[in-house]
């Protein structure tokens, strides 16, 4: 029979073991991991890398499509975007008449041709759903174009939308859940911006997807949504990858109908390498001369108009020409998505006096890089019909749901 003494001694002596065992175990975890980088950054690049569309070839048996470093973020902008084509869900409200005002254009042409495009786009697409519970978005069907189109007034087109979305308040429940924050609406040029903003409570609570998105008439960043205005059919093929044929340094051609216009004209329209025109150009002067022009400069001016976008914009991209943004207070599309610096050179308004040094400064290494960036841009800045990946109605989608997950209910 083991003593009381005995047994002390053996008590301790196990608790002895058990702590130099313990300390062993501390010492080899200590040195295991006291190198490697945090467990949480291995497990996000392993995500990246893992991710849907990151293999040699996508779902279908395609080729990956490569996401271009003119992105803010490539890698996150690929894994956003693929959730969005597979979980994105917008319900069109039915309501209207589709005979009068809420209805796409009748031609996808002209400055209305953005959006017509949408509407149809949307319409057909993927991300329409005929549920509303499963919808992250509601989208309001407002299109002015047949409203302008008949005479009416502003004033009475204000009339008519307000009536119309406060037909949509009493009758569904979903715009009282966030007082309209999961709800927006799309509109080009200038005519549909005048006839809603004197909707206090639809321009400041919806998103709005406007061509005229001037912070200076209520334009909400983090909120609203910058639409390309795109003047489709385009006259002639895409340029790009054609600098040898780029002799002439700037051109602009337009109406003086703003202030920046009207000094951009007086200021350069005698210089001998920009190419400054008072006018549109004329018709008579040729078949296209204003588009080919676009042909043959390296740098098109992109000045404000009566509003701060231009279609001169989409224009310059189409046509190879690298845009050089002369507008303040203009939030460019897609621009929290494109690195617009890396393929437009974005300028104030108080630049103009210093324009020609300032694109005489732009070395031709530089120039090749915009240049060579400019041309990966283009399918974004393009609208189809059916729509395809990553075209100008896909980037507003991407956008529309960026913004979703900003909504606090």
């Amino acid at each position: 029979m083991m003593t009381g003494k005995q047994g002390f001694f053996s008590l301790r002596g196990s608790l002895l073991f058990l702590a130099v065992l313990t300390l062993l175990s501390f010492t080899y975890l200590s040195l295991k991991y006291s190198t490697p980088t945090p467990q949480v950054t291995n497990l996000s690049v392993e995500k990246l890398n893992d991710a849907p569309g990151t293999e040699k070839e996508e779902e279908g048996g395609g080729e990956e499509e490569e996401v271009p470093d003119t992105f803010h973020s490539p890698r996150v902008f690929k894994l956003n975007y693929e959730e969005m084509e597979k979980k994105f869900k917008v319900y069109i409200y039915p309501d209207g008449d589709p005979n009068t005002f809420y209805q796409t254009p009748r031609k996808l042409t002209g400055k209305y041709a953005s959006e017509g495009y949408f509407f149809q786009n949307i319409r057909d697409s993927r991300f329409r759903t005929e549920n509303p519970d499963e919808a992250h978005l509601f989208f309001i069907p407002i299109s002015c174009h047949k409203m302008r189109g008949k005479g009416t007034s502003y004033e009475n087109m204000t009339i008519i939308v307000q009536n119309y979305v406060e037909s949509l308040i009493s009758k569904y429940p979903y715009w009282n859940r966030t007082l309209g924050a999961d709800h927006f609406f799309v509109t080009c040029h200038d005519v549909g911006v005048r006839a809603t903003e004197g909707l206090e409570f639809l321009v400041k609570n919806s998103i709005r997807a406007v061509c005229s998105p001037s912070y200076d008439v209520g334009f909400i960043p983090h909120k609203d949504v910058a639409l390309p205005q795109v003047l489709q059919p385009f006259a002639l093929p895409a340029g790009g990858n054609d600098i040898e044929n780029r002799t002439t340094l700037g051109f602009w051609a337009g109406h003086r109908n703003s202030k920046i216009r009207v000094i951009l004209a007086r200021v350069w329209e005698n210089d001998t390498e920009l190419d400054i025109s008072n006018n549109r150009i004329s018709r008579a002067t040729g078949h296209l001369v204003y588009q080919k022009r676009f042909y043959r400069s390296k740098f098109c001016i992109c000045p404000g108009g009566s509003q701060v976008n231009s279609a001169r914009i989409a224009d310059s991209i189409h046509y190879g020409c690298i845009p050089v943004m002369l507008s303040n207070y203009y939030d460019l599309p897609f621009n929290d998505i494109l690195d617009w610096n890396k393929f437009a050179v974005v300028l104030k308004e108080s630049d103009v006096y210093q324009l020609k040094q300032i694109l005489k400064n732009i070395s031709d290494a530089e120039f090749v890089t915009l240049h060579n960036n400019l041309v990966k841009v283009q399918k974004h800045f393009q609208w189809n019909s059916p729509s395809i990946r990553f075209d100008a109605f896909h980037l507003v989608m991407y956008d529309l749901w960026l913004r979703h997950h900003t909504i606090k209910y």
